[in-house]
């Protein structure tokens, strides 16, 4: 009979834990090893909470061989125990069980974890198992933190929470990448005079998809609350298979309207810094061991982060950089490039030596929505990037001026019927207003030092994978 009320293995770690020396506890969790000889047996148990875990000693004579062979790798336990000062190395504190229930077993034959050393593309197929490895409790742990800082930080700084729409009409991008939501029946299209899909007999009676970004409806809400940020999951129909791209993302962007580019570039470095210092001092157990496992320079890399100004320049200050520097590029320098990761880490990395932001991009490279510079080839776009990374953040003042917004999105040939509404914030009451993207899971790549997208986030959504 459980009589012990659960204590959380990471609340046997703390300064306040002595108390509990010599007293009793009870811990809940799943194995991670088991180790002994005929005499006693090791468990090492966790329950989550935390990267370490407790270690439990068993009498063999007390609990009998039978019990302690069913438990094994995986298996789910209730222990009862006394928290004693560990005599052996590793740790601080162990129990020394009197009762130990097995709430589950974890067939040695059958269960993907019994063993260690596990590639990530092996995890990647039972990605509904993975959570239990020491890997993946510590990112999805860093998850958590980072989610619950991004609000803290907005709330903290007067922003409002802006749930922006899943499904919508229109495309922010203009790139055209996006997945179609439909209640037809794909195999009886009904069909207009023209011969096209008559879209006036689906649901919303137009066509609509998955959105790639809710910044425009997040514009709506800074001219008529201010300051406001959305935080949702986005969706992108990109046949793409390389380590930085999902299908499936989460997307902080914040909305501000009287802010320009330059109080763009102050908010978005504040950000950023504001949420690698917290990553530092809430997740230092998990940090402690991804750098450890995975990327021994993690922690200096993110303290090199909080600890330098960011440099500030021209995309033309860049590419002549770029050019001058005589490095050898995969994708040749000149101005009117798209700028590629190899570049933009080349200035971070080699040439500053610390984070930069890029502004000034040529217009034809970014989105109709960018505010238009006076010598009619740049927009005031900004790019944050960082070391091993490269963009991390990307934003812009946004065109205010009707016209001139009118006027570009009919030279990239745009459908304008779906953009009314977006139109109207510039016929009713404009404002210099600016924001910013930044996507969640690129963040944590560079947090947790994973080097692909797809092991930051529970479930990841890519081509030909969307089990689990």
């Amino acid at each position: 009979m459980d009589t012990i009320k659960r204590t959380e293995i990471k609340n046997l770690f703390t300064g306040q834990a002595k108390e509990k020396v010599n007293q009793p506890v009870c811990v809940k969790g799943w194995v991670r090893t088991k180790r002994g000889n005929k005499a006693v047996a090791f468990i090492a148990l966790n329950d989550g909470s935390t990267i370490n875990n407790i270690q439990v000693v068993a009498d063999v004579e007390k609990f009998g061989e039978d019990l302690l062979k069913r438990i094994s790798t995986g298996a789910s336990l209730r222990v009862n125990g006394t928290l004693v000062e560990s005599m052996g190395k590793g740790q601080s504190v162990e129990i020394q069980a009197s009762e130990i229930e097995i709430y589950g077993q974890a067939d040695v034959s059958t269960y993907p974890l019994q063993k260690k050393g596990h590639t990530m593309e092996f995890l990647r197929d039972i990605a509904h198992l993975r959570p239990r490895t020491n890997t993946f409790g510590a990112v999805l742990r860093v998850r958590h933190n980072m989610a619950f800082a991004i609000h803290k930080y907005f709330n903290d700084h007067g922003f409002f929470y802006w749930h922006s729409p899943i499904i919508t009409a229109s495309d922010c991008e203009g790139a055209g990448e996006m997945f179609q939501v439909t209640t037809l029946d794909l195999d009886n299209l009904p069909k207009n005079e023209a011969g096209k899909t008559d879209y006036s007999k689906d649901f919303f009676g137009e066509s609509t998809f998955m959105t790639v970004s809710g910044q425009l409806e997040g514009e709506l809400g800074a001219t008529s609350l201010g300051k406001i940020y959305t935080f949702g999951p986005t969706f992108r129909a990109e046949n793409s298979n390389t380590p930085r791209h999902l299908a499936e993302f989460w997307h902080v962007e914040p909305e501000m309207a009287f802010y320009d580019i330059n109080d763009n570039m102050d908010l978005a470095e504040d950000f950023i810094k504001y949420l690698v210092r917290y990553a530092l001092e809430n997740c230092k157990d998990d940090i402690d061991f991804l750098c450890k496992m995975y990327d021994n320079t993690l922690v200096e890399r993110l303290n090199f982060v909080i600890s330098h100004d960011f440099k500030r320049l021209t995309y033309t200050e860049a590419i002549s950089i770029l050019e001058e520097s005589k490095h050898k590029f995969d994708v040749p320098v000149s101005w009117g490039i798209d700028l590629q990761s190899e570049h933009e880490r080349y200035l971070v990395e080699h040439h500053f030596k610390c984070p930069v932001i890029l502004t000034d991009y040529p217009k034809e490279i970014k989105s109709f929505y960018m505010k238009q510079n006076d010598d009619g080839k740049t927009v005031r776009g900004m790019d944050i990037l960082f070391p091993q990374i490269g963009e991390i953040i990307g934003g812009s003042e946004r065109e205010a001026d009707f016209d001139k917004l009118l006027t570009r999105m009919k030279e990239l040939n745009m459908n304008l019927e779906p953009y009314q509404w977006y139109l109207d914030t510039r016929r009713f009451g404009t404002v210099p207003h600016s924001g910013f993207g930044l996507g969640f899971e690129r963040l944590l790549m560079f947090v947790t030092g994973m080097t692909n997208i797809r092991d930051v986030i529970p479930f990841p959504r890519y081509p030909k994978n969307a089990k689990f």
